[in-house]
């Protein structure tokens, strides 16, 4: 199945147990691969944001292979810092 971007941002992401991490905000892009290698999540309001690499902005900071299934809500498997 192929998406477009525009299509994923606002999408509920969460962990493959069932956590909300929070809302898809946008991605990170590295412009000498052309490669997507970070998302950006807004912090759902009970996410202690320490545990995670964030932003100035306060976004958490996700890796793009950490995506496993997208389809209503976006599944990540990812390991607290």
């Amino acid at each position: 199945m192929k998406l477009f971007v525009t299509e994923l941002k606002g999408k509920t992401v969460m962990t493959k147990e069932g956590e909300i991490l929070g809302i898809l905000d946008n991605f990170m892009i590295n412009t000498r691969t052309g490669r997507l290698e970070t998302i950006l999540v807004t912090p759902a309001e009970n996410i202690e944001t320490r545990l995670f690499k964030v932003d100035p902005e306060g976004h958490l900071l996700l890796g793009f292979k950490t995506m496993k299934a997208v389809k209503d809500v976006i599944v990540v498997e990812y390991k607290y810092e």
